[in-house]
């Protein structure tokens, strides 16, 4: 299946042009990724989903435990809460693409429990061509980083979620609009206070979204 020469990335696994490719299909080549030890340790690639005609694209990570046994992102505590948050800021699920950066769920035991392992730079970059070939396929209005592994994906190593936040970056290669908050994955470590404040802010974030 591989179509380019071997790159030490999943760029392997596509055509030089992974824009001449369809969603579904390019979808269907992630599964046999190799790329990086990753496939070995997650259940499953987890790739993106949404409409491909979508005019917004949010990128977290990895999948997450639940993600990763059901092969679909965010399905966990982390996309339930940011069900929420973008109901709360007029935005329908049903069109936004959300995928992430890495595909598969990088972990450490504990006990019973898998705990969740910050991928590599190797890693990130082996994964790569997938999330190239997203943002080629679907062309969106606006790309929304969901934490700073996918901001500084996308942005390089210097950017700061803490400092950037809110921002909105214009006309960059992948998109017309680059925008980027917290992963509410990061929410969930807080206090209930601390959370509802939290939520709050990264509603009105979203707001900004809806709004442009």
């Amino acid at each position: 299946m591989p179509s380019a020469p071997d790159s030490g990335t999943a760029a392997r696994y596509l055509p030089a042009n992974p824009a001449t490719l369809s969603l579904s299909t390019v979808r269907k080549r992630s599964k046999a990724c190799e790329a990086c030890p990753l496939y070995k340790l997650g259940t499953q690639t987890v790739f993106g989903e949404g409409p491909v005609q979508a005019r917004i694209v949010m990128i977290g990570e990895q999948p997450g435990d639940q993600e990763d046994r059901q092969g679909h992102p965010f399905v966990g505590p982390a996309g339930k809460l940011l069900d929420r948050a973008l109901a709360e800021a007029g935005i329908d699920r049903a069109d936004v693409y959300v995928t992430n950066t890495v595909k598969h769920f990088k972990w450490t035991p504990a006990g019973k429990r898998r705990l969740h392992k910050k991928p590599s730079a190797r890693e990130i970059a082996a994964c790569r061509p997938w999330l190239d070939a997203e943002l080629a396929i679907i062309k969106p209005q606006v790309v929304v980083a969901l934490g700073a592994t996918a901001a500084q994906a996308l942005m390089g190593k210097t950017f700061r979620v803490t400092l950037e936040r809110g921002r909105l970056y214009r006309d960059l290669p992948w998109a017309p609009v680059f925008f980027a908050t917290v992963h509410p994955s990061s929410i969930l470590r807080g206090s209930p206070e601390e959370r509802e404040q939290a939520i709050a802010a990264l509603v009105a974030d979203l707001k900004i979204i809806r709004r442009i």
